[in-house]
């Protein structure tokens, strides 16, 4: 897995910036005060931030985890991609939030490594499971990390929609993982599709069932689980916004509400 996980540092490393100068992050706006946390992830955590230890794995340039500090938590971010965490600490610096925030630079599976204590909550969001070839390491690191009595929550796109190619419409991949890792070649990304470097990289497919279970087999209790049929963001092709912050993928035909996220709140 190295050389797939090299060449997924390498893509990150080349998007961080993309990402940071796009439209969809905003940096502006969100340096002089939105929130860039979804309204998913705020409903779910809703009074239970301000003051707690929280673990973000796969955080990218920390506009997530600096917006949880900003909230008052006292926030842990890790990320593979040596850009995305550099940024992390200058944008911690500038907001004056680095009292309250830690950003750590390592592949997810190699955290135990540079990390050992526990939190309140470990939280991850949007596009990070198809990163990872091993969702029960996955499991097991987030049991790790969490403390009797904390919650892990996850908001990611919905399986189910990963399986279509956005531009043909048409049902590319299987919604089932088989493990093997799928390489991708391609220009731009989904916060500017316009740009014109080509990357290769290398995701998973995991169904829900393949990532539920391996978070139940280590004990943690379900709390909440939800599907919606929007995303919070407008990533993929041939979306459009049905309404303020919410878009669905416009596929042909009658079928208009297809899952697009899914979130899951468990106990440990």
């Amino acid at each position: 897995m190295e050389s797939y996980f090299d060449a997924n540092k390498q893509l990150w490393d080349k998007w961080t910036d993309l990402n940071y100068n796009s439209q969809m992050y905003d940096v502006d706006s969100w340096k002089a005060g939105r929130n860039s946390l979804d309204g998913i992830t705020l409903n779910a955590l809703q009074g239970q931030i301000e003051g707690r230890k929280i673990l973000h794995l796969m955080c990218h340039f920390g506009q997530d985890s600096l917006s949880l500090a900003r909230m008052g938590a006292r926030i842990t971010g890790i990320d593979l991609s040596a850009k995305a965490i550099k940024t992390a600490t200058t944008l911690a610096e500038e907001m004056g939030l680095q009292e309250q925030t830690r950003f750590i630079e390592t592949n997810l599976y190699d955290l135990p490594g540079h990390l050992d204590e526990t939190f309140d909550i470990v939280y991850t969001s949007y596009g990070v499971l198809g990163w990872l070839n091993d969702l029960q390491e996955w499991a097991a690191i987030i049991n790790r990390f969490l403390r009797p009595g904390g919650t892990f929550f996850i908001a990611e796109f919905h399986p189910f929609l990963y399986a279509y190619d956005f531009e043909t419409h048409s049902m590319d991949f299987e919604y089932f993982g088989e493990g093997n890792a799928h390489k991708i070649k391609e220009a731009g990304n989904y916060a500017q599709p316009e740009a014109k470097e080509e990357n290769e990289y290398f995701f998973w497919i995991h169904s829900l069932s393949q990532t539920m279970r391996p978070l139940m087999d280590i004990g943690l209790q379900l709390i909440d689980f939800n599907e919606y049929d929007y995303s919070p963001y407008n990533c993929f092709p041939n979306m459009e916004e049905r309404e303020p912050g919410k878009f669905i993928y416009n596929a042909p035909g009658k079928i208009r509400r297809i899952p697009h996220v899914f979130s899951l709140k468990m106990e440990k």
